[in-house]
């Protein structure tokens, strides 16, 4: 079967954007790849019928299948008490052991963890969101809200606030 036209541009072009979209989501470096690379799998036999901008479409697939695997409990892996040892430093390694704001995020509950990524990460819409997470605007609304809630209680953050702005 032929590569549809401007597939492979595509990848090329949107996948460091989409891998970081799937990185935020999963907080695994290896699950947000073997992520991108599924949604890919799924977007390529649809490919000709896409409309417009594929990276929202993509986008969408990469949510979906997110909440897919983790409702269906995914075992592509098999647990090992012995870890193969690492090729080299993973480079999101450093960002998230130092980044206490990535940990707090990673507490959230997954569709609050997924709008927050998609509003204020990717720069979505309220509509943009919840068309993305097939949930409504006000759905959005109360998830962001929730989700804004629980962080600004989190003892980590308040941690690294003092009345007058972050310190350090």
């Amino acid at each position: 079967m032929q590569v549809p036209e401007g597939f492979e541009e595509f990848v090329a072009g949107a996948s460091p954007r989409l891998v970081r979209t799937a990185y935020l989501i999963t907080r695994d470096a290896g699950h947000a790849e073997d992520l991108l690379q599924a949604a890919l799998t799924k977007a390529w036999p649809a490919w000709r019928r896409v409309q417009g901008d594929p990276e929202p479409y993509v986008r969408k697939i990469i949510v979906n299948t997110y909440a897919t695997w983790w409702r269906r409990r995914w075992r592509n892996e098999e647990p090992t008490d012995v870890l193969p040892e690492r090729v080299g430093p993973v480079p999101q390694a450093a960002v998230d052991e130092h980044d206490w704001l990535w940990r707090l995020l990673g507490t959230l509950p997954r569709r609050q963890r997924a709008v927050l990524v998609l509003r204020f990460y990717e720069d979505l819409t309220e509509a943009q969101t919840a068309h993305l997470l097939g949930v409504s605007v006000g759905t959005v609304k109360s998830q962001t809200s929730k989700a804004l809630a629980r962080l600004r209680l989190d003892p980590a953050v308040l941690d690294q606030f003092d009345g007058e702005g972050v310190r350090g």
